[in-house]
């Protein structure tokens, strides 16, 4: 039998659930919340210069926040921690601009690490005699599977033939040269 246009209502779908604005109906006949949201979310920047040793690997210092929705960011530790309720599928965005002040940077790279262990690794060389011609940034991201109390950091290693290497930082959050960017993926 096929019904008239507009002749079927709710009582005769037998809908469970709750009906109202904010949802719904599925197709398994029940009533469903639409969306979610991506929290914890989190920017993170460096509001100043920070100088590193050649060639080695080092945390980067994104001290400074546009927003952190749950205080999963600690500014004075740079690291990112999954709060209480809060596991689940996890988009990692990272760039920090590197200088070597003598335009002879031979490598740039970034890690992502997990939990004190590196999970996507980023590099970019230089010409093997003169490095790059001039500073700049170097990016990359992840989508990571996080548990609760799982932690995130970023470090970075700077090789250059000569001079003091840096990762630029600005003060004013509309500047940012070196950012740290995560939030939770809606599954």
């Amino acid at each position: 039998v096929s019904p008239p246009n507009g002749s079927v209502g709710l009582s005769q779908l037998s809908a469970t659930g709750t009906k109202d604005a904010t949802t719904f109906l599925r197709g398994d006949n029940t009533f469903a919340v639409a969306g979610g949201d991506n929290t914890p979310a989190v920017s993170a920047y460096s509001n100043a210069n920070q100088t590193v040793t050649d060639n080695t690997s080092t945390k980067v210092a994104f001290n400074a926040e546009i927003y952190d929705t749950d205080s999963a960011f600690d500014t004075s530790t740079y690291r990112f921690t999954v709060p209480s309720g809060k596991a689940g599928k996890y988009f990692i965005y990272t760039s920090i601009y590197m200088y070597g002040n003598n335009n002879d940077e031979r490598l740039r790279a970034i890690d992502i690490q997990l939990n004190g262990g590196i999970v996507r690794r980023f590099e970019a060389f230089g010409d093997s005699g003169t490095g790059f011609s001039n500073g700049g940034n170097i990016s990359g991201g992840a989508v990571l599977n996080l548990s609760v109390g799982d932690y995130i950091e970023i470090f970075g290693k700077l090789d250059v033939n000569s001079g003091t290497p840096s990762f630029y930082g600005a003060s004013a959050a509309t500047n940012r040269y070196t950012i740290l960017e995560i939030f939770k993926l809606v599954e």
